[in-house]
């Protein structure tokens, strides 16, 4: 079930005390920046990033001065996850102009730097593109320096062209979970972090990755099938998008996506998971038993990540069983767990 607002101080305690290194804040029902305000209030360790906040409705500034904030409040364990977001909700859910989201983002992350080295450096801010212009700072508006200043920043990337921003820009790349699949990792994602990075001389290798798929585990076989529905149901939600079809286009899959806008537009909600076969789930869910799920996802995402999004369960009871997963995953070679 959805957390509300005043559910997170505790659900990040409890991903604290499972052994998490980080919790990944997302931006759908709730403000992303207050959330995890709330859940870096509620913990001493444990690293919060958005994951992702929607960009383009909000100023650059006004993002800066609560990075800033949540950066220096927090020691320094804040990090800013950024998404472009779909043209229907830039439009009508948020009410702001559409523009190409790539060329626009590029700006955003550059005003977003420019801003945080005149306050760490007091360079003079001077930042004029084509979307953001920012070119006043009086010292009345100026936080200062901070002792933690270098706040990561990830961009949410599903096609190609944003992913190799993410390796021209950003310090990361969080997937989505219809991105998720080795193979598109391997392919896809790969190539475009190093056709970024190479644009701006920097190495791929010093682009990290967090893979946030949908996982289907439980404590049964039973309990497995079950999550592995949820998940068909929700995939077949997420396709009827055709921003979410790389991965159908790679697969050989595009036929079935084109399908489902139609249905979604019917109405027609119980006809759609149908349209997500097997074969599908099989190459974008990981599915396993706790006892088992590690090293499905090690073996998945061992040399290809270094986050892995794993959930926390909504019944408390199987809490033992997570932890011992989140150990093991943080052992192995699957990176750090969120």
């Amino acid at each position: 079930p959805r957390l509300v607002l005043s559910q997170v101080a505790a659900h990040a305690q409890r991903a604290e005390a499972l052994g998490y290194d980080g919790l990944a804040v997302p931006e759908a029902a709730h403000d992303g920046l207050l959330a995890a305000a709330m859940a870096l209030h509620a913990t001493t360790r444990l690293k919060v990033a958005t994951s992702v906040l929607v960009a383009f409705p909000r100023s650059p500034m006004t993002v800066a001065h609560a990075a800033w904030d949540l950066r220096e409040a927090f020691q320094g364990r804040f990090g800013l996850g950024l998404g472009s977001q779909v043209r229907g909700n830039i439009v009508g859910r948020y009410s702001t102009p559409w523009s190409a989201p790539v060329p626009r983002m590029r700006e955003y992350v550059r005003a977003l730097r420019a801003t945080f080295d005149c306050w760490q450096h007091g360079t003079a801010l001077r930042f004029e593109g084509t979307h953001y212009r920012l070119t006043r700072m009086q010292p009345f508006f100026n936080p200062g320096p901070l002792e933690y200043p270098s706040i990561p920043i990830f961009l949410g990337g599903i096609g190609r062209s944003m992913t190799a921003l993410a390796g021209e820009v950003a310090e990361g790349l969080m997937t989505h979970p219809t991105n998720t699949s080795p193979r598109y990792l391997r392919e896809v994602v790969r190539a475009e972090l190093e056709r970024g990075a190479a644009r701006a001389g920097r190495a791929a290798s010093t682009v990290r990755v967090m893979v946030s798929p949908l996982i289907a585990t439980g404590t049964s076989r039973e309990a497995v099938r079950a999550e592995r529905e949820q998940a068909r149901q929700l995939l077949a939600f997420l396709y009827s998008t055709p921003v979410y079809w790389p991965s159908l286009d790679l697969f050989g899959w595009k036929d079935r996506g084109e399908r489902l806008p139609q249905l979604s537009r019917e109405q027609r909600w119980q006809e759609m998971p149908s349209l997500v076969s097997d074969d599908m789930l099989d190459a974008v869910v990981p599915t396993a038993p706790y006892p088992e799920i590690a090293g499905v996802l090690e073996e998945w995402y061992g040399t290809l990540s270094d986050w892995i999004a794993f959930p926390m369960p909504a019944d408390p009871a199987h809490d033992r069983d997570v932890a011992a997963v989140v150990a093991r995953l943080r052992q192995g070679k699957g990176g750090q767990t969120r």
